[in-house]
């Protein structure tokens, strides 16, 4: 279950984000819960949530050359510190009572464009410290330190909001972002797994744009992918409805946090066991995930609610570990950065326009209609995916299984035609 945890590049990198993802899980809900406090609306929640994903869809696939191009290193020691800087005039604003709206929507922005050059760029850098063999377990093993920081970052908030103000909560989050800049600077570049930088040239992301289209094993993973980020990217906006409409304290929407990152946890070292990465375990996965939406939207109070929604989490990571896997190890060397920036792309992009769309739909019809609507949507794109992929895998087979045919038919029993 912990392999890849034997590289030491990869055990000081997991450290420094196991301090990070709590804080940054700590931020969220904070801001989330301020947004909430400020607004009184959950449109307003999603509003923010997708002016943190927009700048993916303006410079996401610039992320993804600049990965392929310069240093991976380097580039996440910049926007880290980025980030950090972010988080730190946050808890200015907060500690210091001039935050409005306006300042969070700003400082959104700000984030989500050093995160459109870091997110391509870590997921990257992840293979480029353990190598292909260890990768779905190393993505596996991200991934739950990163539910880890959702399970423990949402009640560190709760605690900090209750004890001694909100603005702390960020504060808590500049801090992590210090860990993460130390243990990026003590990786060693020796034992990176490093392929050769990609020279400038012309037309570079358009190539990696026809590959993807050429491609069904990289096309199709990425168009499901986005689909479900449209719904599960903005399970918190959801919460948030849930926690208005029960009428819950900061304490009770943290519990709906730490229960879908309870089965978060348990998917990802579930999927650390698991070797290698199928097309058929996605499809499976994206309707296990389906499911686990409809069943949610179902529960008629919070304790039914929080078993549903870890169930949901269960379905949801192994999910994106096997889309991230498998679109990882089909991309290559050359292009890995490029493919990687256009999934987050996809991915984020459709984050972004989920946010408000699932805000108002849960301000419409109440929170139950987003998790309804997310099930009927990606169980129906699982579908069609599998179709797709069916056929194109069809094709692709077809002509080798004929000839190979025509050759044992040559060597046995040249007499038989075809």
């Amino acid at each position: 279950m912990f392999s890849s945890l034997r590289t030491r590049n990869f055990r000081i990198f997991v450290s420094g984000q196991v301090v990070s993802n709590t804080g940054a899980w700590t931020q969220r809900v904070a801001q989330d819960w301020l947004v909430l406090t400020l607004t009184g609306s959950a449109a307003a929640v999603g509003i923010v949530t997708a002016l943190q994903f927009v700048p993916t869809l303006i410079f996401g696939m610039l992320g993804g050359l600049a990965a392929d191009r310069f240093d991976k290193r380097r580039i996440l020691l910049t926007t880290q510190s980025s980030l950090g800087l972010c988080s730190a005039l946050l808890a200015g604003l907060c500690l210091t009572g001039v935050v409005q709206f306006w300042h969070i929507a700003v400082i959104a922005f700000a984030g989500g464009t050093a995160a459109a050059f870091d997110n391509p760029t870590r997921q990257a850098f992840v293979h480029e410290m353990v190598g292909a063999r260890q990768l779905r377990n190393a993505v596996s093993i991200n991934s739950a330190v990163f539910n880890l920081g959702a399970l423990v970052g949402p009640a560190v908030s709760a605690a900090l909001i209750s004890a001694v103000g909100i603005g702390w909560s960020f504060t808590a989050n500049a801090g992590s972002f210090a860990v993460v800049v130390v243990a990026l600077g003590v990786i060693r570049r020796a034992e990176l797994h490093r392929g050769l930088a990609l020279a400038r040239g012309r037309g570079q992301m358009r190539s990696a744009l026809a590959e993807i289209r050429r491609r069904p094993e990289l096309c199709w993973p990425i168009v499901l992918a986005g689909i479900c980020g449209f719904f599960t990217s903005n399970f918190p906006v959801v919460l948030t409805a849930f926690a208005k409409d029960f009428h819950l304290g900061p304490g009770g929407y943290g519990l709906l946090t730490c229960a879908l990152a309870v089965g978060s946890l348990a998917g990802a070292l579930y999927s650390a066991r698991r070797p290698g990465a199928r097309l058929r375990n996605l499809m499976e996965l994206a309707l296990a995930l389906a499911a686990a939406q409809l069943l949610a939207a179902c529960m008629p109070g919070m304790v039914t609610l929080a078993v549903a929604l870890a169930l949901t989490g269960a379905a949801c990571v192994p999910f994106g570990i096997a889309a991230n896997t498998s679109i990882q190890l089909a991309a290559g060397d050359a292009m890995r950065g490029r493919v990687m920036g256009v999934y987050m792309l996809v991915v984020i992009g459709a984050a972004a326009a989920g946010g408000p769309a699932i805000g108002f739909l849960a301000e419409w019809g109440g929170a139950r209609t987003g998790l309804i609507a997310g099930g009927l949507v990606v169980s129906a794109a699982a579908v069609y995916v599998c179709h797709r992929l069916a056929r194109a895998t069809h094709v692709a087979v077809q002509p080798e299984l004929r000839m190979a045919l025509d050759r044992m038919r040559g060597r046995w029993a040249p007499g038989i035609g075809r």
